[in-house]
C-alpha cells in the first residue's frame, strides 16, 4: 500500500489487482481497499480478462509476497512468458512453508526479486538453491521506513500524551504502571506464549530479589477470539492458571498502532526460528522513543543494536529466561529505558524513515525497468 501511494504520489498509475474473495471480506480488507481507492489507486480482483490486459500493457509488475506466485498460471495462463521479464517480486516472507516450487517455480525469469532484510535475502538464496535447485533473479535488499503519517503522531507530544492516558485508562492502567507490549497477529511463530512465560518469571525474579520496581503490565495486541484459535486460548488458560489476569490484557488485532505504541513503556519483538523478514513494529516503536526487546534473529539484528537502542534475547524456549532478565532489567532502570528509547529514535531519523524507503525503492525501480525494457526488446 505504501509503495503504491510513493507511486502515485510521482504520477504513476498504480492497480491494485488482489486474490482477495468477496466472502472473505472483513474490517481490515475494507479499510485497505478505502484507502487505496481515495488516493486513485484502482482495485481490481485476480481472476477476470481485465486483470491479464493490465499486467500485459504494465510497464511494472510488482508481486507482492511469495505466495502472490501461485496466482500467475491460473490468471495469466499462457501470458506468463510475456509478463515475466517485467516483474519485480517483492518478498517478505523467511518461513520454511512459502519454498514450494508452486509458488516460486517463476523466480529465476523475473526481472529481480526485492526483499526487506540481508539475513532474510541470504536465506532465500541458500534455500531455494538447496531445496528447490533453482537460483534467485537479481536480488535486491530495501529496509523499510516509517510514514509520515506514523511519525508525525511519535513528535507529537501532545498527540502522544492524549493517546496514552486514553488506552491505558481502557485498559486499567495507571500511568506510573510499566506496560510491556507484543503487537503482532497471534500464532506461535510470533512468541507471545514464550512471551508471557518471560512476563511471568520476571515478576517471580522481582518478587525473590524484593527490587523495587513500578507494576508491570503485559498487553498482547493482535488477538481474535473470534477464530477460536488453540494457541490463543493456551495463552489465556496460561494467564489464569498463573493468577495474572490483573497484569496481562489481550487487544484484539489492528491495523492502528500508533495509540498502542504512544501508551507502552517497552516493545517486545519475540518472532520465533528465523524470526521475521524485517519487523516494522520494531522501526515503528523506535519512532516513539521505545526500547525494543528483540529475539536476536532475521530483520531484527539489523534494527537493533544490542545494548543500545535495546536489548536482545536467543530465539525458542531459552531465550525465555534471558528475556525475563532484559524485563527486569529495564523495570529496574528507568534511566536505560529513556537513553535506549532515545537512541532507537535517532536511529530511525537517520536510517528507516519513508523518504529512505523511498531513496532505495526508486534505484530499484529504475534499474528493474531498464533490465525489462532491453529484455523485452531483445
Amino acid at each position: 500500500m505504501e509503495l503504491a501511494f510513493l507511486l502515485r504520489h510521482v504520477g504513476s498509475e498504480v492497480v491494485w489487482i488482489t486474490n482477495q474473495r468477496s466472502e472473505e471480506t472483513n474490517d481490515v480488507t475494507y479499510s485497505l481497499e478505502h484507502r487505496m481507492l481515495s488516493h486513485g489507486v484502482q482495485v481490481l480482483p485476480a481472476r477476470g480478462q481485465e486483470a491479464v490486459d493490465i499486467a500485459l500493457k504494465a510497464d511494472l509488475v510488482i508481486l507482492n509476497t511469495a505466495v502472490a506466485g501461485k496466482w500467475l498460471d491460473p490468471v495469466l495462463k499462457d501470458h506468463v512468458p510475456k509478463v515475466l521479464p517485467k516483474i519485480l517480486w517483492w518478498i517478505h516472507e523467511m518461513r520454511g512453508h512459502y519454498f514450494k516450487v508452486e509458488y516460486v517455480k517463476h523466480l529465476p525469469f523475473v526481472a529481480g526479486a526485492m526483499i526487506d532484510s540481508h539475513t532474510t535475502a541470504e536465506y532465500w538464496k541458500s534455500r531455494t538453491s538447496d531445496r528447490l535447485k533453482i537460483q534467485m533473479p537479481q536480488t535486491y535488499v530495501v529496509h523499510l521506513g516509517n510514514s509520515k503519517e506514523l511519525m508525525e503522531v511519535a513528535e507529537d507530544n501532545v498527540a502522544r500524551r492524549v493517546l496514552r492516558e486514553h488506552i491505558r485508562e481502557s485498559l486499567g492502567v495507571r500511568s506510573e504502571d510499566l506496560l510491556f507490549a507484543i503487537i503482532n497477529s497471534v500464532s506461535r511463530g510470533k512468541g507471545q506464549d514464550l512471551f508471557l512465560q518471560a512476563f511471568y518469571q520476571g515478576l517471580q525474579l522481582i518478587q525473590h530479589q524484593k527490587l523495587k520496581v513500578p507494576t508491570m503490565h503485559a498487553i498482547v495486541v493482535g488477538s481474535d477470539m473470534n477464530a477460536q484459535t488453540k494457541f490463543e486460548t493456551q495463552l489465556r488458560d496460561f494467564v489464569v492458571k498463573n493468577a495474572i489476569h490483573d497484569r496481562v490484557h489481550f487487544v484484539n488485532k489492528t491495523l492502528a498502532v500508533a495509540p498502542y505504541l504512544a501508551a507502552i513503556d517497552v516493545l517486545v519483538q519475540n518472532s520465533q526460528a528465523r524470526g521475521e523478514c524485517f519487523g516494522r513494529i520494531t522501526i515503528e516503536a523506535m519512532a516513539f522513543k521505545l526500547p525494543v526487546l528483540g529475539t536476536a534473529a532475521g530483520g531484527t539484528t539489523e534494527i537493533v543494536l544490542d545494548g543500545s537502542t535495546g536489548l536482545l534475547h536467543p530465539a525458542g524456549k531459552e531465550g525465555v529466561t534471558p528475556l525475563a532478565k532484559n524485563i527486569v532489567r529495564l523495570a529496574s532502570h528507568a534511566e536505560q529505558r529513556v537513553s535506549m528509547g532515545e537512541k532507537g529514535y535517532d536511529r530511525v531519523k537517520e536510517m528507516f524513515m519513508e523518504h529512505h524507503m523511498a531513496e532505495r525503492i526508486a534505484a530499484v525501480l529504475k534499474e528493474v525497468l531498464q533490465k525489462s525494457q532491453e529484455r523485452s526488446r531483445s
